[in-house]
């Protein structure tokens, strides 16, 4: 604005200039025409007192819009509501607010991203509130050979569920022989990841390595006190079967320290197939997926512990905001292959929106130390601001 202003009051004094001196000119060849030379110098001078008047009554500008885009991150509110019901125990009814979930997300810079999710959730047992990162990581965006690095705190590259945020599941409550090896908060560490992008044109392929620190929550691990770390490698196979219907098949191998300071091995597979037909996509889809666990505990220099576990899940939509989801469970503990846990589960779900869905879910479960029991639960997540895409 000052440069502008600036400009103008050079433009009239080089104009006042030259006039000046052409009025200067025409004096000396005739003195008749003084009179008018002077008319005019006293209209110059008179214009450039208004400007310098308007000037004077200009109010600053405080407010301008930026021109340039905004450096604030992206910020969406989830929430998950919770009712549920259990035969057992002298509490039978509950509801609460089971999880508070804050994502700021953002672009760093052209090399990398910035990724933090925030839970404010429940305690089970006391019904107190805690706040904690649940994620926090760093990802590049243009590192060469495919490649790609993240750091910081997040969900491992176990299978089909553990990267996934249990918001997003078509299900509310987790596989019993996920939760025995992995906790109700699943596998979610702090440490590196290297993902390839494998260079195969018949079909994608990603192979990730990972190496975390050691998880204190989870039943399968615990944190070394020496350097003993987490260690992990996933691949990951994607088939595009037709324009309908693909399929996804993944290995993970997981060996960490675990809480009788010795090692336990995890070998894992899953398996995944898409059916969405292209003509009637918003209405219709089938969704069948499959884990299975195989553990390896050693607990003594003589004595291991070898269980294993699995779940598999048909879901199918029957209209444009409704589905069903049958699910069964099989379940041995890690540290005593003994116990063995069986569970069926159906989950309807009504999608309202996006931004909003209500779940009903129904269990029952039994093994072969207790008596069956059975479980129910009410869930409506519900989300305000922007919000990321769920994994495929």
């Amino acid at each position: 604005m000052h440069s502008k202003k600036y400009l103008s009051y050079l433009i009239i004094n080089i104009c006042l200039l030259l006039l000046l001196i052409s009025i200067t000119h025409v004096q000396a060849q005739s003195v008749t025409d003084s009179s008018a030379a002077a008319d005019s110098i006293a209209l110059l001078k008179q214009i450039e007192a208004q400007m310098q008047t308007a000037d004077t009554t200009q109010q600053p500008v405080t407010a301008q819009p930026r021109s340039s885009l905004s450096f604030n991150p992206d910020i969406g509110v989830i929430g998950d509501f919770q009712g549920s019901y259990i035969s057992k125990g002298s509490r039978n009814f509950d509801m609460y607010l089971n999880e508070t979930e804050i994502s700021l997300q953002a672009t760093v810079d052209p090399y990398a991203r910035a990724d933090f999710f925030l839970s404010f959730g429940r305690d089970p047992a006391t019904g107190k509130y805690g706040a904690t990162v649940e994620e926090g990581y760093l990802t590049t965006l243009s590192l060469p050979a495919r490649l790609q690095l993240k750091a910081g705190k997040f969900r491992e590259a176990v299978g089909r569920i553990n990267p996934t945020h249990p918001h997003a599941l078509p299900f509310i409550d987790l596989p019993n022989a996920y939760v025995n090896l992995f906790g109700g908060e699943g596998l979610n560490d702090e440490g590196v990841s290297l993902s390839w992008l494998i260079p195969n044109k018949a079909f994608y392929q990603e192979l990730i390595f990972q190496t975390t620190s050691g998880y204190t929550e989870s039943p399968a691990f615990a944190r070394s006190s020496g350097n003993h770390l987490i260690y992990l490698g996933h691949l990951k196979n994607f088939f595009t079967l037709s324009d309908n219907a693909t399929l996804e098949l993944g290995l993970t191998g997981i060996s960490g320290p675990n809480d009788s300071s010795r090692t336990t091995n995890i070998a894992a597979g899953d398996l995944t197939y898409k059916y969405k037909p292209v003509q009637l996509n918003t209405y219709h889809s089938l969704t069948w997926q499959s884990e299975f666990y195989y553990s390896h505990n050693n607990q003594t220099e003589n004595n291991a512990v070898n269980a294993i576990g699995l779940y598999s899940y048909l879901q199918y939509q029957l209209a444009k905001r409704t589905f069903l989801t049958g699910r069964y469970d099989y379940g041995e503990k890690p540290y005593n292959s003994e116990i063995k846990e069986q569970a069926y589960s159906l989950t309807f779900g009504w999608y309202a929106t996006e931004f909003s869905k209500i779940e009903v879910e129904g269990k029952t479960t039994d093994d072969n130390i207790s008596s069956r029991f059975y479980q129910a639960w009410l869930r409506w997540i519900f989300v305000i601001g922007a919000h990321g895409a769920h994994q495929y």
